[in-house]
């Protein structure tokens, strides 16, 4: 199997801005990996933001690791190369290996519908206020970024004017504490569109977590990827995974074929590779136990051959 690259880089249309920061820009590079019978298996490898990476991918620099890879190498070598490889160019690798291990034949499927995610701070009323009526089902609001007190005002306005069926999410980043958690319950207790608190507190507080989901429906993110790792194991509420902040993405992939439970998966703002990808996994949690809209960040992404369904497209876009 003969392995190419090329890097890309692009700026969101607008400034992306949680409790961890702001980012404008996207960089990381495009995998090609050709087996000895002609047949293409496309991967990306993501230079993520650091709050978004592991701890132990936090420390690994992605363009050293991928410029001293070989060329060309068996299908063995390939897998035992990738359990040495940092978080992101594990999750491009593992991905092109999926897709001549068969990933998405047969059509890869179309993602459902996705939340909108408002901007942060009192900008979401007027995003509100936007959007077709049509649109208003699941909204993502990011929250920890601002001023408590004003936050909350914001909320109740947001409460006051979000249709019946509406679905709330309210996505913290791990930006609480107790305390002001606690606030936030009180103000939504027995509200019926709130779908859950994402990450309310800090991966390491995981009792003070358990104790909020006892109260309102919580789902955990950055928990995902903490050091060391929470034992997950009966945890009662939903779990947001971002699979290109993840390394071999494939176990993921079987997971959902599976029909695994309450996962729900998010953008990390790809390409169109990384996206056909992330579609179908969406594609395969809608079908499963517990469908729910995917958080894809509609219109957050710019326009372009680089967000092409088609991988040669995608491909050629970086030359």
């Amino acid at each position: 199997m003969q392995l190419q690259w090329r890097p890309y880089r692009f700026t969101l249309p607008s400034a992306l801005v949680n409790a961890q920061g702001r980012w404008f820009e996207r960089r990381g590079w495009l995998l090609r990996l050709e087996a000895s019978d002609g047949r293409i298996g496309w991967g990306e490898a993501p230079d993520l933001p650091g709050p978004w990476r592991s701890a132990a991918q936090t420390a690994c620099q992605l363009e050293p690791a991928l410029a001293a890879l070989p060329a060309e190498q068996s299908p063995a070598q390939w897998e035992a190369q990738l359990r040495k490889l940092p978080d992101g160019l594990a999750f491009g690798l593992g991905l092109a290996l999926g897709e001549l291990e068969g990933m998405g034949q047969g059509g890869w499927l179309p993602a459902p519908a996705s939340a909108v995610l408002l901007p942060a701070g009192a900008s979401a009323l007027e995003a509100l206020a936007a959007l077709p009526p049509q649109q208003i089902g699941t909204l993502k609001w990011k929250v920890g970024v601002e001023a408590d007190a004003s936050e909350r005002a914001v909320l109740a306005q947001l409460l006051e004017r979000l249709p019946e069926n509406a679905r709330l999410r309210l996505d913290a980043n791990g930006a609480w504490d107790r305390q002001r958690a606690d606030r936030w319950v009180e103000a939504l207790a027995g509200e019926p569109r709130l779908e859950w608190l994402e990450q309310p507190l800090p991966p390491e507080d995981h009792e003070g977590l358990l104790a909020l989901a006892r109260r309102v429906p919580v789902a955990l993110d950055e928990s995902l990827r903490a050091s060391p790792a929470p034992d997950l194991e009966g945890w009662p509420g939903w779990l947001v995974h971002r699979p290109a902040a993840a390394a071999d993405p494939r176990p993921l992939w079987r997971r959902l074929q599976a029909g695994v439970p309450r996962l729900m998966l998010s953008t990390a703002f790809e390409t169109g590779i990384g996206l056909r990808f992330l579609h179908h996994l969406a594609g395969l949690q809608a079908q499963g136990p517990t469908p729910t809209a995917p958080g894809l960040a509609p219109g957050w992404s710019p326009d372009g051959p680089l967000f092409s369904p088609d991988p040669e497209e995608v491909w050629e876009a970086v030359l």
